[in-house]
């Protein structure tokens, strides 16, 4: 028999569950998908108006990805194998066969990452275990959350960007700052760099990660009346805040936003994609991935994969991930949730951060950006 104190706890779970899961996974019927899923997809086939120019890194990723998780992923939790940690798409180039350099890094690069719409609302019930900056800096990089409205419009959320990277204390020398916008953090980053040019540098990178650069579609059948729910999550203390958050997710704003501002070209950009097989969407996504799929299967469960690239980056990867497995670990700090609703919320996201940075060091120029 469960005591008082678990039965609160399970009650807690399932309502701070059931708020997300009717935020984010809009029910749908089946429906016959326009694009199946195939990894046999052209891994540059993107919208040619919005994603040109973008040069596929793959293959140096994957060396130095697989390198990590060899060297020490399997002490860190949820290891995964590399060949199952990314998903190979089209015909992926071959590894340069250049040796990957795991030691203490030199540049000191610092991850900051912007999270999607209502982080701020349940991240006091996520309790997220802090593993991945604590991984971070035994490679002597560094990384913290940088807190935006998780509710409020990509431009107010580009001027709090713009706020906390300045009031940063930086040593002379190369730029050390690699903004990473987690789903809806790409667009309020993307919206940072362009309208606040005194940011850029500080910047050293710009890094998609599942980022709704392109918009999703489950934001044309949402309100924002849907999203201030997550207000109502266990120990949330988040505010509406300007009560444009879904607005800024739909694609036609996305696309429109885009197509008038041009991306600074001081800045180096990266998108890392979320193209998980089927089998490895979590049960409380499946009817958001459903629905999707009547578009396109090739989805996250919240956002079609041409979507996440940001034009004129470089390709990554194909994470073989959810959208909400690559950076919100719900199944660490609440198992039971995990092994009913989050089902595959499992990933190895301390070593993927790790190769991130590992990544960027080797790729940016020494001297700067």
């Amino acid at each position: 028999m469960r005591t008082l104190t678990q039965a609160h706890a399970w009650s807690e779970g399932r309502a701070a569950l059931a708020v997300l899961a009717v935020c984010v996974a809009l029910a749908a019927c089946a429906a016959k998908p326009l694009v199946p899923y195939a990894t046999d997809t052209p891994p540059l086939i993107l919208v040619p108006a919005s994603q040109a120019g973008v040069q596929d890194k793959r293959a140096r990723f994957r060396e130095i990805y697989c390198a990590v998780l060899e060297a020490h992923g399997a002490a860190l939790p949820d290891y995964r194998p590399c060949e199952s940690a990314l998903t190979r798409v089209g015909t992926e180039p071959p590894g340069t066969g250049a040796p990957v350099v795991l030691g203490q890094s030199t540049r000191h690069l610092v991850a900051a990452v912007v999270a999607g719409i209502g982080y701020d609302c349940f991240k006091p019930w996520l309790n997220a275990p802090g593993t991945v900056t604590t991984q971070l800096r035994q490679a002597g990089y560094d990384g913290f959350m940088l807190d935006v409205d998780g509710l409020s419009s990509s431009a107010h959320n580009a001027r709090q960007i713009r706020d906390a990277v300045m009031a940063m204390p930086l040593p002379d020398g190369p730029a050390r700052i690699v903004l990473i916008g987690y789903s809806k953090g790409a667009p309020d980053i993307l919206e940072a760099v362009v309208a606040y040019p005194e940011i850029r540098s500080r910047v050293a990178a710009v890094v998609s990660a599942a980022g709704a650069v392109g918009g999703s579609p489950l934001a044309n059948d949402a309100e924002q009346y849907q999203a201030d729910w997550l207000r109502h999550f266990p120990g949330a203390t988040c505010t509406s805040g300007d009560g444009g958050a879904v607005q800024s997710l739909r694609p036609a704003t996305r696309k429109a936003w885009l197509a008038q501002h041009p991306l600074p070209g001081e800045l180096r950009y990266y998108s890392l994609v979320t193209f998980p097989e089927p089998q490895r969407i979590s049960s409380i996504l499946e009817s958001s991935y459903d629905k999707l799929s009547r578009i396109d299967t090739r989805n996250d469960s919240q956002v079609i994969f041409y979507d996440q690239v940001v034009p004129g980056s470089s390709l990554l990867g194909y994470v073989n991930a959810d959208h909400w497995a690559l950076a919100v670990p719900i199944a660490r700090s609440h198992a039971t949730i995990g092994a009913l609703f989050v089902t595959q919320n499992a990933y190895p996201r301390e070593a993927l951060t790790e190769a991130i940075l590992h990544f960027l060091e080797e790729d940016l120029p020494a001297s700067g950006k």
